[in-house]
């Protein structure tokens, strides 16, 4: 059985580190960063030069990347691709799903996982990232990007009947929630 796993987060939940760690944990299988895959799309057509600015790209642009990166996703013929992406992304025209019909059922996925943490813990893994250029957000703000993160997950995996799991990274647990990850993802290959 092919598997396909997206792992989706808001920034700052540690969604990347806890695909990470599984990557040492899943022997075979292909880990993608669908930003990633975006932004060579997007360099090749001379839009963008780094990641963050994506986001100020018009939805338009930003839709046609996504159409882009889901079809060369889609042709990966591995047995199991993990890729790693955003549920939504806060744009100047309001909140936009990163899985928007066209795309997640392009990326037809076997499963849907939701990375969460506390909400003073994304905070602070936001504020100690000097990597990246992050929007600044109330307490509030980030509450409703914990739910939005939810309701977008519920949506993506009615469209796909892909069943969807949530999984807590508390701060210094990632490897434990990769490993438990790791254990669906290999029970559900055979």
């Amino acid at each position: 059985m092919k598997l396909r796993v997206v792992v989706v987060g808001i920034p700052g939940v540690g969604k990347t580190t806890v695909v990470g760690k599984l990557s040492s944990k899943l022997r075979g299988a292909r880990f993608v960063t669908f930003g990633t895959v975006m932004l060579e799309e997007a360099t090749k057509r001379g839009w963008v030069r780094t990641r963050d600015e994506m986001r100020g790209l018009s939805v338009e642009r930003q839709r046609k990347l996504q159409a882009l990166a889901a079809a060369r996703i889609a042709r990966m013929s591995d047995r199991t691709v993990v890729v790693d992406t955003h549920l939504f992304i806060r744009t100047k025209e309001g909140f936009w799903p990163g899985l928007p019909y066209d795309v997640v059922r392009a990326l037809r996925p076997t499963h849907l996982v939701l990375v969460e943490a506390a909400a003073d813990e994304v905070t602070a893994r936001r504020a100690a990232d000097p990597a990246r250029v992050r929007d600044a957000v109330s307490r509030e703000e980030l509450e409703m990007e914990i739910q939005l993160g939810r309701a977008f997950l519920s949506a993506s995996s009615t469209l796909t009947g892909a069943p969807m799991l949530i999984v807590r990274n508390a701060h210094g647990k990632a490897d434990e929630t990769a490993g438990s990850l790791a254990n669906i993802i290999e029970e559900t290959s055979h």
